[in-house]
């Protein structure tokens, strides 16, 4: 009980490259790298042709389209970041390995008659053509493309059914909190988030939150260029940052970003242990530093033992605040500024991160916290802050 696929991406002809596009003679290693960070052992995948991909998973007898449309919406936006999907559409073929084999030598002209329902000259097989829009199967062989043309010019006519309205397009996945500055009373840039995480829980797995660095990476590249003011804050998931595979995704995403916007971009690492490696944080510094001017650990014990850290390894601390109750979340603030001369002492800023209330803002402020984000600073917004406005948005609305 095997499935056996292969993949196959379709570059449009008449699509011109745009900045921050994939190269096509650069496509290959992207989705290579893309599909072993997205198809993780023990399935196997293998380059077997230009822009061919063979995916085998030994554990189902057939591959299922929805989760291959998820894999193809998410390496679209790899290959072409914040263009409109359709740009490529990615093609599965199943049957016996040599009939896979066949498929994977086609050409892109043969491909692009399969898309239009032509067939191929070869063994019969199960052929989807996914996009991240639609799922749609097509006939493999010429006999069956022959067949499904006959069947339908011998339908009687279809009355003319009336056009729907066009459906609105659907919410980004991810948005942006304010970061503010309570020192100098201005916002200083933006951090991305996903829009799942206000009413769903934070997954556990690490390839899952891979994915959701992935999409982040993207969607802020994406608006570096549009979104000109302040920090942009990503993340990083403090594990996945020391997993070769996880690393090579990263590593893909990153080489998009322009050199000239390092000065003002932050990463994030998430998941940080209590006692976390002096090497590996070491590690990740040397890592990022090509791309992120500042490094940002974020930590949910706020007494965290930043004594232990060499000097300037890290540029700020993020407490996430977890208390489910008011008292809970103001002990973790309290508990986090008594440590500020330790944190002075080693040139890292304080911030906390999640701030829920307006008594969460103010003990912060009252504390010596340096920078906040969260519900009582500003909403998950649409785009990153454009400019250093004073009072957090949040609070001036409540306000007004």
């Amino acid at each position: 009980m095997t499935a056996i696929a292969c993949l196959r991406i379709l570059f449009n002809a008449d699509g011109e490259s745009q900045p921050g596009e994939v190269p096509r003679d650069k496509a290959q290693t992207v989705a290579d790298a893309f599909l072993k960070a997205h198809w993780p052992p023990p399935r196997k995948c293998g380059a077997v042709a230009p822009l061919a991909f063979v995916l085998a998973d030994n554990r189902v007898e057939t591959l299922d389209p929805v989760e291959m449309q998820a894999l193809a919406a998410e390496l679209e936006n790899v290959l072409f970041p914040g263009r409109k999907s359709g740009q490529i559409c990615l093609m599965t073929f199943e049957g016996d390995e040599r009939a896979v084999l066949k498929f994977a030598s086609l050409t892109q002209e043969e491909l692009a008659g399969l898309i239009a329902g032509d067939g191929y000259g070869g063994a019969a097989g199960r052929v989807h053509v996914i996009t991240a829009e639609a799922i749609h199967a097509v006939p493999s062989t010429h006999e069956e493309a022959r067949a499904v043309k006959a069947a339908a010019a011998a339908a009687p006519p279809r009355p003319p059914v009336a056009k729907a309205a066009p459906p609105p397009p659907p919410l980004a996945q991810t948005g942006w909190w304010g970061v503010h500055d309570l020192i100098q009373g201005v916002f200083v840039g933006s951090a991305i988030g996903l829009r799942a995480d206000l009413h769903d829980p934070v997954p556990e797995d690490d390839d899952k939150l891979l994915k959701r660095d992935l999409l982040c990476l993207t969607d802020a590249q994406g608006l570096l260029k549009t979104s000109p003011f302040g920090e942009v804050h990503t993340p990083f998931g403090f594990w996945n940052l020391n997993t070769p595979s996880a690393q090579d995704a990263y590593k893909s995403r990153l080489s998009r970003y322009p050199m000239d916007q390092r000065p003002r971009l932050c990463a994030t690492i998430y998941g940080t242990p209590r006692e976390a490696s002096i090497g590996m944080l070491q590690q990740m510094r040397m890592f990022l530093k090509g791309s992120f001017a500042l490094m940002d650990l974020q930590v949910t014990d706020p007494t965290f033992p930043i004594h232990g850290l060499p000097h300037e390894l890290l540029d700020s601390v993020t407490l996430v605040l977890t208390g489910e109750t008011d008292r809970d979340r103001l002990s973790e603030i309290l508990k986090f500024v008594e440590r500020k001369g330790a944190y002075a002492g080693k040139g890292v800023v304080q911030a906390v991160a999640g701030v829920g209330s307006a008594i969460e803002l103010e003990a912060c402020r009252a504390g010596g916290v340096a920078r906040v984000s969260g519900p009582a600073v500003t909403s998950l917004l649409d785009k990153p802050i454009a400019a250093a406005e004073g009072a957090p948005v949040a609070l001036a609305h409540e306000a007004a």
